[in-house]
């Protein structure tokens, strides 16, 4: 789940819990919208810790040592 993702799940659970006052028979919105937050706020801190590991690999030094050497042109 990406930012963009997180942050429209938690937009629409937040519509859906403090901005909707219908009711539907079999279904409280609220807690949908609830859920929807919830799930927004883990996707969210999932993809901040995936990309701060990722960005932490790309900050390694390349191996010292290693060459780069041209190939041979036939």
């Amino acid at each position: 789940m990406t930012f963009g993702s997180s942050l429209i799940l938690i937009a629409v659970g937040a519509i859906l819990r403090y901005a909707v006052t219908a009711t539907v028979s079999g279904i409280n919105l609220q807690v949908v919208g609830l859920v929807l937050m919830i799930v927004g706020v883990v996707g969210l801190a999932l993809s901040l810790l995936w990309f701060g590991v990722w960005a932490d690999r790309r900050r390694e030094a390349p191996p010292v040592g290693r060459e780069v050497r041209d190939r041979d042109i036939y």
